[in-house]
Formats: structure tokens, C-alpha cells, sequence
């Protein structure tokens, strides 16, 4: 099964930033896309970016673009989320995942696409 392990969440301001990490727990990311999803309390798990092996396609929420850059370093097996210019409503616990990339352009969106997530990262923005 496989198990990714996120970090870099905190408390931070409305207008600041994070960068939150995500490193996977005994394999490899280089054939693997992985996306961002996060959950707030009450709500569904929702999407917030992803991107493919290769690193050519990437995907955005609207709520974040322009906002939230991702990406990967393979070399250091190591997948990034900064967040900038964070609001009140990113409030949420931010969980990476990993899914087999068919394609190197392959950037799927849905959770049930993925076969391996990590625990979570609690983001809370508020003054």
C-alpha cells in the first residue's frame, strides 16, 4: 500500500504563506502524479491541484489559482504545495496522494483516482 507523508502546515495569518511538502514512505515518485486535496470540518474532500510525473501538467481549483503553485523535485522525491495569499476559507486538513501515472501528462482530479494518501496536514488561517 502505498503511504506518503505530509508537512508544513501551521497556524498563519489571512494574506501569509505555507509551503507543505509531501514525501512518500518506502517507493519512489518518479511514476507516480500526485494531487493536493483538503478537507474542513463538516465538508467533503475536495481537490486542490495535481501534477503529473513528469511534472508538464498541472491542475488548479479555482478557489486557488493564482494563488497555490505545485511542484516536484524527483531528484529529492518530494512533491511541494505553496500556498500564498491564504484566506480564512483554506482553513483545512490538506492531505497529499499518490495515483500511477499512465501517461506522462496524466493529472487526474478525483480522490478515488488515487491509491495512496497520507495522513494529513492541518492549515489553519485566521488572525
Amino acid at each position: 500500500q502505498l503511504q506518503l507523508v505530509e508537512s508544513g502546515g501551521g497556524l498563519v495569518q489571512p494574506g501569509g504563506s505555507l509551503r507543505l511538502s509531501c514525501t512518500p514512505s518506502g517507493f519512489t515518485l518518479d511514476y507516480y502524479a500526485i494531487g493536493w486535496f483538503r478537507q474542513a470540518p463538516g465538508k467533503e474532500r475536495e481537490g486542490v491541484s495535481c501534477i503529473s510525473n513528469s511534472g508538464v501538467s498541472t491542475n488548479y481549483a479555482d478557489s486557488v489559482k493564482g494563488r497555490f503553485t505545485i511542484s516536484r523535485d524527483n531528484a529529492k522525491n518530494t512533491v511541494y504545495l505553496q500556498m500564498n495569499s491564504l484566506k480564512p476559507e483554506d482553513t483545512a486538513l490538506y492531505y497529499c496522494a499518490a495515483a500511477t501515472a499512465y501517461t506522462p501528462s496524466y493529472c487526474p482530479t478525483l480522490p478515488y483516482e488515487y491509491a495512496g494518501w497520507g495522513q494529513g496536514t492541518q492549515v489553519t488561517v485566521s488572525s
